[in-house]
């Protein structure tokens, strides 16, 4: 977080009273607004963005950065063929099987347990971090670990969620591919100087890359970033990370094609009774996220309760998932043959039920072992076949669009991320007809999730480890604000030629009035040349033999920090910051004369009409009455 992040942080929570009137109104009552327009003479070089030309800098390395995060997703799809080939057919291929053509057998109960058993080995003694499902992990990276993944890790999160999928893991790709591509771009960053702030760009750009190569949604990638993991709004991540997206769909079309990976051409615009429907549905696949979220963490509940190692956690798992698989083969690996048959209505009801039952199942209880796998593509499909089953039911026929706005209400409400589910839904399919029936969707899965859970599914985990996200984007009033309107003013001024006994003096006669806590010092110009506090008279009463010194002599070391009536109070807050200070005196830009004094408790202040602003709640139009606006 830095000095600045927590001095901003501490002012918000602690009280540091002073005597100085503050222009901006007590909380209990409304604020003057005209007291916050800036006079003519305010400063005019304020921007907008806080963006420079390091944002140029780190889009040139996000053309190498997502060029890699490309290719791991390259590596990883061919991976997961390879071991999916080597596991249920004996063959050394990179062609994609499906498991639910294998002839093993019962004897295929066994290819999960020996899959998870080698991932509980490069647990053990490789590193935890290839546990789960990758996501978290990158966010924990991001907001702890000062955007830096150890080398290793881009190695052996491949590799593991490689076996876990392909010996039937019934989990996402996208999760260790994220994690990978975050990894190869603050591995690439770690190798230049720079700041935390530009590690976390393309650690997130990599991250980007990999979805983007995977699905072919690069928009959706872009928004990904933004919604979950960059933890800002600002030109200076967004763009290196959208050029990494676009890289990397680029380079897609040599692999795959330009095409979308689930085309699909539903009907027109429905009628608003099935857009009132698809809220409906969106509630429905916001209560599964839910149900699938407490399923996840309890089952990991469950796996620390039992009395031997973690690393023998996932065999576990895989003994449920390979069970599983004799009920519903179609439920193991990635199962994007299956999203496709979801979206052309190929599958009944009855069908589509299976599948739900055992692959929120076998998913649940793998991933609570401690299993490295993803959870977009297990949410799309059982949220495809809670949009399947759905629509048959208020809409028999083409359930195609029904499965499509499942999947993306289920992605949106467990991963909260509204804006990025129904985009790719959209770049999923190239089915533009869907955007407003998934708008519907998304946004009331999204409602409910966040009224009925504190934690999504991604940050859940991260909680449990001690550490909590704020996942809500606001505007910093301290950016919005002018020192002007939170000054306190007229100041009473001390002269500079004072001896150091006439200022503890001062601070210190019985029958003196009320005194503030500090002053500023001025020349006989009327200039400000100091700034000295009751505590500095008190340091100084210990001392006898100073009493004759002058004062400036005493604090001739002490740095001078002063703010400008024209900058944002939050430009101030962070020289405060930097220099330790808690009171600044206030000078006009144009004369250096002096107008104000801001203290801590003048900057708690804003903070406490912002909350006031929030919560206060009135009429402002009331019908018959004769006041008039």
């Amino acid at each position: 977080m830095g000095l600045r992040g927590i001095y901003r942080s501490t002012i918000y929570c602690a009280a540091a009273l002073g005597q100085y009137p503050s222009k901006l109104m007590p909380i209990n009552t409304s604020p003057d607004t005209s007291s916050f327009e800036p006079d003519e003479r305010s400063y005019d070089g304020l921007r907008d963005f806080s963006a420079d030309r390091r944002l140029l800098a780190l889009a040139g390395l996000a053309l190498i950065v997502g060029t890699g995060g490309a290719g791991a997703a390259w590596v990883l799809l061919r991976l997961i063929n390879l071991v999916t080939n080597l596991a249920y057919f004996g063959k050394f291929s990179v062609a994609a099987v499906s498991i639910a053509d294998n002839t093993l057998g019962v004897a295929s109960v066994l290819v999960p347990v020996g899959g998870c058993l080698i991932i509980g080995l490069l647990a053990r003694y490789g590193t935890e971090k290839i546990r789960g499902h990758g996501i978290p992990e990158a966010i924990e990276a991001i907001l702890i670990g000062r955007s830096r993944i150890q080398a290793r890790v881009a190695v052996l999160k491949p590799l593991s969620s490689a076996v876990s999928i392909g010996t039937g893991g019934p989990f996402g790709a996208e999760g260790p591919i994220i994690m990978t591509g975050g990894a190869i771009g603050s591995l690439f960053a770690q190798l230049f100087h720079l700041s935390n702030a530009e590690r976390k760009t393309l650690l997130v750009a990599g991250a980007a890359a990999g979805m983007s190569a995977t699905f072919g949604t690069p928009v959706a990638a872009m928004l990904l970033a933004v919604e979950l993991l960059l933890f800002e709004w600002k030109p200076r991540s967004f763009v290196p990370v959208a050029v990494a997206s676009i890289v990397a769909a680029a380079w897609r079309v040599w692999d795959l094609g330009s095409g979308p990976l689930f085309p699909l051409a539903t009907n027109a615009a429905l009628p608003p009774v099935d857009l009132f429907l698809c809220a409906g549905l969106g509630v429905l696949a916001g209560l599964a996220s839910g149900i699938l979220t407490a399923m996840v963490y309890g089952s990991e509940d469950l796996f620390e309760r039992l009395p031997i190692h973690w690393m023998w956690w996932p065999a576990i798992g895989g003994l449920v998932v390979g069970l599983g698989g004799l009920i519903e083969p179609h439920a193991l690996g990635v199962g994007y043959d299956y999203i496709a048959e979801l979206l052309h209505g190929d599958l009944t009801s009855s069908a589509a039920l299976r599948m739900l039952l055992v692959k929120s199942v076998i998913w649940s209880i793998a991933l609570g072992s401690g299993t490295s796998g993803g959870v977009l593509a297990p949410l799309l499909i059982m949220g495809g076949v809670v949009g399947t089953v759905f629509g048959g039911w208020v809409s028999p026929g083409d359930t195609g669009l029904w499965a499509l706005v499942g999947m993306s209400a289920m992605m949106g409400g467990t991963m909260r991320a509204p804006l990025t589910a129904l985009l790719f839904g959209v770049e999923l399919t190239h089915d533009v007809h869907a955007l407003l029936p998934l708008t519907a969707g998304c946004v009331a899965a999204h409602a409910t999730t966040v009224l009925i859970l504190k934690r999504s599914i991604l940050t859940e985990r991260i909680a449990r480890r001690g550490h909590h996200i704020v996942r809500e984007y606001s505007v910093d009033p301290f950016e919005s604000i002018r020192v002007s309107a939170v000054m306190a003013q007229p100041v009473e001024t001390l002269s500079a030629s004072l001896t150091v006994g006439e200022i503890v003096d001062f601070f210190t006669a019985p029958d003196a009035p009320r005194r503030h806590k500090s002053y500023p010092l001025t020349d006989q110009h009327g200039s400000v040349v100091g700034l000295v506090s009751r505590a500095d008279a008190l340091q100084w009463m210990m001392h006898e033999n100073v009493r004759e010194q002058a004062v400036m002599e005493q604090l001739e070391v002490q740095e001078l920090v002063v703010g400008y009536e024209d900058e944002m109070v939050g430009q101030l807050a962070d020289r405060m910051a930097d220099a330790n200070r808690g009171r600044v005196p206030i000078l006009r830009r144009a004369d250096g004369s002096l107008v104000g004094l801001v203290a801590r408790r003048d900057l708690l202040r804003v903070r406490a009409n912002v909350i006031q602003h929030e919560r206060e709640r009135e009429t402002l139009i009331r019908i018959g009455s004769n006041d008039s606006a």
